[in-house]
């Protein structure tokens, strides 16, 4: 199964909310998504389909590896955009919210490129 967009945003936001908490079910990715229960829902049982989350019979939610290498790549492509904006002079709310739009849609090369020069500039 291909992976949209969407998916990509509720396995990062899986993966933030992993880094915060000890387990997390869906109602905590609604509260951090802003996103209703029956959106949040019918996402994780595609997620739990597509092999990229587990969900045991107490509701918990569980990154796979292939759900954690995709939340990662994810998270890192939106930590270095926001970085990147910011040294630039965007403020941090306004980079976060365009480093989401951009970490979906550009290629692993041009990412790479732009995560060098990134570091470079310290």
């Amino acid at each position: 199964m291909a992976l949209q967009e969407s998916g990509e945003m509720y396995l990062e936001s899986i993966y933030v909310l992993t880094q915060k908490m000890n387990a997390v079910r869906s109602i905590d990715v609604c509260e951090y998504m802003g996103f209703s229960k029956p959106s949040v829902s019918r996402a994780v049982g595609l997620l739990k389909e597509g092999g990229y989350i587990t969900v045991d019979h107490d509701g918990f939610i569980t990154l796979t590896d292939a759900g954690t290498g995709i939340a990662r790549k994810i998270f890192e492509r939106h930590t270095v955009f926001t970085q990147l904006l910011v040294k630039l002079g965007v403020d941090e709310e306004t980079a976060a919210e365009d480093a989401c739009k951009l970490e979906h849609n550009i290629s692993d090369t041009s990412f790479e490129a732009l995560k060098r020069h990134v570091e470079s500039l310290g």
